[in-house]
C-alpha cells in the first residue's frame, strides 16, 4: 500500500512537471502573438484582452492534459509521453486557430490584445481554444 502511494505521488509530480512545461510553452506562444510583453499587459496594464486569451489557453491545456492523464494506462512512461504529445498537439492547433481567425478577419488580432477595450475577436479566439481542447479530449477518450 505504501508502495502504491509513492508511485501515485511520483506520477503526480511527473504529470505536474509536464503540465507546467506545456503551460509555460503556451504562455510563450501567446506572448509571441502580442506586440507588447504579455507580462506587462496583464500584470502592469491589467489588460483584459490578453488575460482572456491566456486563460483560454491555460484552460485548453488543462482540459487536454486531464483527459490524457485519465485515459492513460498504468504505464507511467507511456502516459507521460501521450500527455506530452496531446498537449503539444493542442498548443499547435490553438496557435493555428489564432492565425486562421486573424487571417480571415479585419485588423490584426495580436494588436487588439494590447487595446484597453475588450475586443469581441478575443472572445472568439478564446472560445476556439476551448473548443479545440474539448475536441482533442474527446479524441483521446
Amino acid at each position: 500500500m505504501f508502495q502504491q502511494l509513492l508511485f501515485g505521488l511520483s506520477a503526480a509530480v511527473a504529470y505536474g512537471v509536464v503540465g507546467a512545461v506545456l503551460m509555460a510553452l503556451g504562455y510563450v506562444l501567446i506572448d509571441l502573438a502580442t506586440p507588447a510583453r504579455l507580462r506587462d499587459l496583464i500584470w502592469v496594464r491589467r489588460n483584459g484582452n490578453a488575460a482572456i486569451l491566456l486563460v483560454s489557453g491555460l484552460l485548453g491545456v488543462g482540459i487536454i492534459l486531464t483527459t490524457a492523464i485519465a485515459a492513460s494506462s498504468d504505464d507511467l512512461a507511456y502516459g507521460l509521453l501521450g500527455t506530452l504529445a496531446y498537449g503539444l498537439l493542442g498548443l499547435i492547433l490553438m496557435g493555428l486557430s489564432f492565425l486562421v481567425i486573424d487571417a480571415f478577419t479585419p485588423g490584426k488580432l495580436g494588436e487588439e490584445l494590447s487595446t484597453e477595450t475588450t475586443h469581441p475577436g478575443i472572445w472568439v479566439s478564446a472560445a476556439a481554444h476551448v473548443v479545440i481542447a474539448t475536441i482533442i479530449a474527446a479524441a483521446i477518450w
